[in-house]
């Protein structure tokens, strides 16, 4: 009797022991975080002010436009003397796949340099700049508590959700992209709680230092069987465009290398003049910058310039091949808002629903993260059309094939069948045989 009385107390303290492991590992990972978000949310609130002041001198000073080449050099001078020439996000997606370490010069680097560009009219986004300082301070904050490899990986994840949501403010998104970009076909589940309250941490700093989060007023017509098969055409249609996005940046970033345009200083110069040249043609200013304001106007308005578009994806691409800083998913946002809201109404959709469908498909469709758009969708236009998000985001991953906007993205599952093939993004494409690519493989481990 004493006996079966003791088993029953050793089951039970066994029991009381695993419950402390796990509740040690969420109170840590839960400071971590929260550390983590304080600093993302402080400097990415600040970034984001930093930004927007940028754009509001520039539309009071069009002249700055034509500084664009001299502040070019600047931006290169200054990644040359703190050390991070050709640094990106591709760095950062490898530090969280592979454990790379990190440059924290990066930092000041990407926040300067984006401000910079923004002032003088390069067309870029915010989120590039997001990803990487997020993620280089979740990093160091990593490596201050002495994180192994593993934990560091998390530590970078924790980061990069944590800014992306303070200067969006959609900390769900966030936290899912965050997990997700990485390796597309598995979701480290572990990381997301950290990441979450990361975002949530920032979220809060950057509300209450006066950032608003980015939100839209977006009618969302009757579901009917015939808006289902319109939203499936719009959404076949963005993932091709989103294919061509990224043929686009890749490519100009291939020639803007060639030849003479391998110096750095060249090409900066050029590229300026480049966008300043685009810049007069067009007779505006819509195509510089970011463009949140164009695209609040195709979703909430439902006006946009037919072209636009294709423009801002030429100007985006010229802007980053050039070397100033930025990011692409704004762009991304841009063209599938402008895309959706000029081709909605030939199919029968209003133009301001067409331009939402379209913004969340081609994102969709250049990251590879179908969750995350979906969330995404939620997030800045609210859940009443769910339903058509969802659709248009599983046809824009399947059709968009590997391009993607990130190089060092790991795709783990064919799109085509539930076949594991681990390929780089843009690095393997339909034509190509499987087997050529990657050696089957019945189970599979996370590096």
């Amino acid at each position: 009797m004493m006996d079966r009385i003791k088993e029953q107390i050793d089951i039970f303290a066994a029991f009381i022991k695993r419950i402390g492991v796990y509740l040690t590992v969420m109170l840590k990972w839960a400071l971590v975080a929260i550390i983590i978000g304080i600093c993302c949310g402080l400097l990415g609130s600040a970034f984001h002010i930093g930004v927007d002041k940028a754009t509001e001198l520039r539309a009071e000073f069009p002249w700055l436009l034509y500084c664009m080449p001299a502040v070019g050099l600047l931006i290169v001078g200054i990644y040359k003397l703190l050390g991070t020439e050709g640094q990106g996000t591709n760095d950062i997606i490898d530090a969280a796949y592979l454990g790379k370490d990190l440059s924290l010069q990066l930092v000041p680097s990407i926040f300067i340099g984006t401000v910079l560009t923004h002032l003088v009219g390069g067309s870029s986004g915010r989120e590039g700049a997001a990803l990487q300082m997020g993620g280089d301070i979740g990093h160091h904050v990593g490596k201050l508590f002495n994180f192994e490899s593993h934990d560091l990986k998390v530590a970078t994840m924790c980061g990069m959700a944590a800014f992306f949501s303070a200067l969006f403010g959609t900390p769900l998104t966030a936290a899912v992209f965050s997990v997700m970009v990485i390796s597309i076909g598995t979701f480290v589940h572990m990381a997301f709680f950290p990441s979450f309250i990361a975002a949530m941490t920032a979220y809060l700093m950057s509300l209450s230092l006066g950032v608003p989060p980015t939100r839209f007023a977006l009618v969302v017509p009757e579901l009917t069987v015939g808006l289902f098969v319109r939203v499936a055409v719009l959404a076949s249609l963005c993932a091709i465009l989103s294919v061509v996005f990224c043929v686009i940046l890749h490519k100009t970033e291939h020639i803007m290398k060639l030849g003479p345009l391998k110096n750095p200083w060249i090409r900066v110069v050029v590229g300026g003049i480049i966008i300043i040249a685009i810049t007069v043609l067009c007779g505006t200013t819509d195509y510089n910058g970011a463009g949140m304001n164009v695209i609040a106007a195709a979703v909430e308005e439902g006006h946009a310039r037919p072209a636009a578009f294709f423009i801002k994806m030429v100007m985006t691409a010229v802007t980053l091949s050039a070397g100033y800083k930025g990011g692409e998913v704004v762009p991304s946002f841009f063209v599938g808002a402008t895309f959706g809201c000029i081709v909605a109404p030939l199919l029968g959709i209003p133009a301001g629903f067409g331009a939402g469908i379209g913004l969340v498909s081609v994102f969709c469709g250049a990251t590879n993260c179908m969750f995350s758009s979906i969330v995404l969708s939620i997030e800045l236009f609210g859940a009443e059309g769910v339903l058509l998000f969802a659709l248009a985001c599983g046809i824009s991953y399947m059709l968009s094939g590997y391009s993607g906007l990130y190089s060092s993205q790991t795709i783990l599952f064919s799109k085509i069948r539930a076949q594991y093939i681990e390929v780089k993004t843009n690095h393997h494409h339909v034509g190509h045989s499987f087997e050529d690519t990657s050696e089957m493989k019945d189970n599979f481990t996370l590096k």
